[in-house]
């Protein structure tokens, strides 16, 4: 067991994200979007998920500093807890010798020095948890915009049908306007599964230096949300790609 805890792991050069690179990675995706779908809605979705990651990693970056402000408030209050506690000790050894008289006087007097030591402790509390509170709530509320996110996204893959390219499907009135080739929808679809995994790294940044559970939970909700829409995405592209190959067969039967 005490080689367990004695374990010393290497530094880390490919086990942890690094938050550089995924910038990188999603500066070139948004400018492959744009550069192939000028003015798209999607792109505009690139562009705000840039925006939205470059303030992330400032937030990661701040998530394990410590805030002095309030580390200085917590330990002066420890400090005067420390302090009205031992001079409640001494003056109750000092008084001991007077007598029931004295012994009378600071048992009245400790009733107030305890409810003084009660009202600390619970301060000390309170401040002893409050940094991780503050750092928590700005995490939560950073993984509350990748969710949403995630869901713009999915919304705008919704619509792009592969089923559109079957020989058998038929369009309707309120059908939407679908002018993309395969291939086109094909890498329409691959970008909005790239963004989706962006996303996902995104997400996991946030408990890569920070340990909280319930930021470490919606980072796992996050991290599912995008990987099943990814899924969905990608079970468009593999019916895309068989219909695709499927349509040469059809007019070679024609013929």
């Amino acid at each position: 067991m005490s080689f367990f805890f004695a374990t010393k792991f290497p530094p880390s050069r490919y086990s942890e994200l690094r938050p550089t690179q995924i910038l990188d990675t999603l500066e070139k995706l948004r400018m492959r979007i744009e550069e192939r779908f000028p003015a798209s809605g999607l792109g505009k979705v690139a562009s705000e998920l840039s925006e939205v990651a470059a303030a992330i990693v400032q937030l990661v970056e701040q998530l394990p500093k410590p805030l002095w402000p309030i580390r200085i408030v917590t330990f002066l209050a420890i400090g005067l807890l420390v302090g009205l506690t031992g001079w409640l000790s001494v003056m109750t050894i000092r008084y001991i010798p007077a007598g029931e008289s004295g012994l009378m006087e600071i048992l009245q007097g400790a009733e107030s020095a305890i409810n003084e030591v009660v009202f600390l402790g619970l301060a000390i509390l309170f401040l002893a948890t409050l940094e991780n509170r503050i750092k928590r709530k700005a995490a939560l509320n950073s993984l509350h915009r990748l969710r949403s996110i995630a869901h713009v996204v999915d919304m705008h893959q919704l619509t792009k049908d592969p089923g559109s390219l079957v020989a058998e499907f038929k369009k309707t009135a309120s059908s939407p306007e679908r002018q993309m080739s395969p291939y086109e929808l094909t890498r329409y679809l691959d970008y909005c599964s790239e963004l989706l995994a962006i996303n996902s790294k995104l997400a996991a940044l946030h408990v890569q230096c920070f340990q909280d559970s319930e930021v470490q939970k919606t980072v796992d909700e996050v991290e599912s949300l995008s990987h099943e829409l990814s899924g969905m995405v990608w079970q468009k592209i593999m019916m895309l790609d068989a219909a695709v190959k499927k349509k040469p067969k059809e007019k070679k039967g024609g013929k």
